[in-house]
């Protein structure tokens, strides 16, 4: 398994939560809520074409992770009063909002609130991040995913020692027998930091052997790669960019404990549902018929393969961009029994042309639909022609073309030539 990010960094620039939502540090949760959920539609992977989606997931886990702080009252005042280092788990706070630091990185070129760097042994080896690819049905009802990895462990024959028994090791030239060197890595563009990586030449142990020397099954190198079967639970209501930690996990290095294997969630784009936060949003297709009559049926099929069937009354119309509400069909809420919301979009599906072919049943239904209004009264009248399924995206095409009468612009930007000049000392 490729090691992940290192987790040393240096003293950086900080990043205001509050200036990152777009509110006063007064700001009430509603309006928090509210700037939320605005910038959360505004940068939607969904939502964007797919040359801005890498951009926006990294934007819209930011403002997600940002949130998720601020709308928690404790967290928010333990932010509040130290900062992003009270979720440092280095000191003894929680680990999953430091995430913002990688986000933030890659949006801003910097993090917030730094950690102390410098050079040290390896007491643990690096954990490891991977996205995990999820549909929306699996963080619905959750799932539980089994696999074989390839790591690498500690030599079984050698213990990781790396040479033959009773062989007597040599300080390695490379390190000096401090089994680390430095180096510099690139976390964003322009910005680097120092790090203390394990010495190619002895793999950070320190000590140098020759070839006769070395253990024939790990040759040398300490460690061996093998199979091992792991197992992957994803709760009900994990959300885009969470974090699934297999304790332990991480490829071993000697001398140090196994790290971490993080997997990321990366939430797949759904046919029928949009999320946001624990709300979910699906389009609900009626026909003219029932916007205008009422219906009842099976409108959508829900991520865990219920029918969610809608009764609406007859009398109430049902208008293009209407939004019905239903309580408690969204999400699940993790450590919890409720669900977030679903928003259906209304969305009418009108006839084809020349669905009615008598005159007769347009004039019968002429006589049912409410009359039209008033006539606009003008004195003069001209009757235009109109061309149908036009772009609105036309509009304006045709600014600067002589033909559509702009060329008084060009006679106003060269009609002053003959006035008063400033006379030159």
């Amino acid at each position: 398994m490729d090691s992940g990010p290192s987790n040393m960094h240096g003293a950086e620039e900080d990043i205001d939560l509050y200036a990152l939502l777009g509110v006063d540090k007064s700001a009430s949760p509603n309006d928090i809520k509210k700037a939320y959920r605005k910038l959360a539609l505004q940068h939607h992977p969904d939502k964007v074409p797919e040359d801005q989606r890498a951009e926006s997931e990294v934007k819209f886990k930011a403002i997600t992770q940002a949130y998720e702080i601020l709308r928690d009252e404790e967290k928010r005042e333990m932010y509040d009063t130290h900062g992003m280092a009270a979720f440092d788990p280095s000191r003894g706070g929680g680990g999953a909002e430091m995430d913002l630091n990688d986000m933030l990185a890659s949006m801003f070129g910097m993090r917030m609130g730094g950690m102390p760097g410098g050079r040290r042994g390896p007491k643990k080896s690096p954990d490891e991040e991977q996205p995990y690819k999820a549909s929306l049905e699996d963080l619905y009802k959750g799932k539980t995913v089994k696999f074989a990895a390839e790591k690498q462990v500690i030599c079984s024959q050698c213990k990781g020692t790396g040479a033959k028994d009773k062989v007597k090791p040599n300080k390695c030239p490379q390190c000096e027998g401090s089994g680390m060197r430095e180096t510099f890595q690139q976390v964003a563009p322009g910005l680097v930091r120092r790090a203390a990586v394990p010495c190619d030449n002895c793999q950070g142990s320190g000590m140098y052997y020759k070839e006769k020397d070395r253990c024939k099954k790990c040759k040398g190198k300490r460690v061996v790669k093998e199979h091992k079967a792991l197992e992957l639970y994803i709760p009900r209501g994990s959300m885009q960019g969470e974090r699934i930690v297999l304790e332990g996990e991480a490829d071993q290095i000697p001398d140090a404990t196994p790290g971490d294997l993080i997997f990321v969630i990366v939430e797949e784009p759904h046919d029928v549902f949009t999320r946001i936060g624990h709300d979910l949003s699906a389009d609900l297709n009626v026909t003219l018929s029932e916007a205008l009559c009422g219906f009842s049926r099976v409108v959508l099929k829900h991520l865990d393969g219920r029918g969610i069937q809608i009764t609406h009354p007859r009398g109430k119309v049902l208008r293009p961009n209407e939004i019905l509400k239903v309580h408690g069909e969204g999400m699940p809420k993790k450590r919890s029994d409720t669900n977030g919301d679903l928003y259906l979009v209304v969305k009418i599906e009108f006839p084809q042309d020349g669905w009615l072919k008598d005159d007769n049943d347009y004039a019968a239904l002429q006589k049912l639909l409410p009359p039209p209004a008033a006539p606009i009264a003008v004195e003069e009248v001209d009757e235009v022609e109109y061309e149908a399924d036009a772009d609105i995206e036309q509009m304006g095409a045709h600014q600067g073309d002589p033909r559509y009468g702009n060329d008084w612009e060009d006679d106003d930007e060269e009609g002053d030539s003959g006035g008063p000049q400033c006379a030159q000392q």
